[in-house]
This record gives structure tokens, C-alpha cells and sequence, in this order.
């Protein structure tokens, strides 16, 4: 069986391998949340949100593959299989079945708040431990600060 060494110390190497699989869980979760509710969005604004859906799941699934590759990289195994995503996730419940658009966009908002606020975390976490890592958690909570930003501003009301 070959392993990867990682150049990082052992105590950082933990840190950094324990955030890259936090976020790979809740990014994989993510973008499986997304795409349900893409083909369950209903309403008068189906059609943007439908493809606001998209371009969540694609940031997931760019991101996800990223962080795995990056604790590959590390010589840190990632684990992306179901059980381990629905154990390990931050990310709620999606209801069953159709939703209304306005529903729909709540739920993205309180799936992204939860996925931002526990990437923040790692963030901080491998922050001294390997600023290479972090800068990836820099760069993905941007886009998925972006993202947020985008649905909270579908339920505003003038």
C-alpha cells in the first residue's frame, strides 16, 4: 500500500486533515442539498432559482474536489462515502417533496449560514498550521459568501 508523507509537522497535519474532512462532508452534503431542491423548486421564480441552484452545486462539487485533492495531497485520506457524509454533516434536514420558491431560497440560506460558518472554523483552525490550506478556505467561503448574499437578497421585500 503506498502513502502519501505530508511535509507538515504530525500536530498540524492532524488539524489540517480534521478541517479538510469537515469541509469535504458539509461540501458534498451541500451540493446534494442544492440539487434536491433544484429538482423540487416550484413558483413563480422557479426558473432563476433553478439555476441559482446550479451554480451552488457546481461551487460545491469544484470545492469538494479541491479540498480532497488538497488532503491527498497531504497524505490525509478523504472520505466522501454517504454514511460518512450524513454523520458528519452541519448541514439540516431538506423537506421531502416539492418546494415553494420562497421556501426553497430559506433553506439555501440556512444551509449556506451553517456551511459558512463551519468553513470560518477550519479556517481559523489551519490558519497557523498551513497557510496553503487556508488559503483555500479564504477562497471558498468567498464564493459561498457570494452565494449567500444572492439568495438572502431573493427574500427581501421592497
Amino acid at each position: 500500500m503506498y502513502a502519501v508523507k505530508s511535509t507538515l509537522p504530525e500536530q498540524d497535519l492532524k488539524v489540517v486533515g480534521q478541517a479538510l474532512q469537515g469541509a469535504l462532508v458539509d461540501l458534498v452534503d451541500l451540493s446534494l442539498v442544492a440539487k434536491q431542491i433544484h429538482w423540487n423548486v416550484v413558483g413563480p421564480r422557479f426558473r432563476t432559482i433553478h439555476f441559482q441552484l446550479d451554480e451552488i452545486v457546481n461551487t460545491a462539487r469544484k470545492y469538494s474536489d479541491t479540498v480532497a485533492e488538497r488532503a491527498s495531497a497531504l497524505g490525509v485520506s478523504p472520505d466522501g462515502r454517504v454514511r460518512t457524509v450524513a454523520e458528519g454533516s452541519g448541514i439540516g434536514p431538506v423537506t421531502e417533496g416539492w418546494q415553494q420558491d420562497t421556501e426553497a431560497v430559506q433553506t439555501m440560506v440556512v444551509a449556506l449560514t451553517s456551511v459558512i460558518t463551519r468553513m470560518r472554523e477550519h479556517m481559523n483552525a489551519v490558519g497557523e498550521a498551513d497557510l496553503v490550506t487556508q488559503d483555500v478556505f479564504i477562497n471558498l467561503i468567498g464564493d459561498l459568501e457570494k452565494q449567500h448574499w444572492m439568495f438572502q437578497a431573493e427574500n427581501t421585500r421592497s
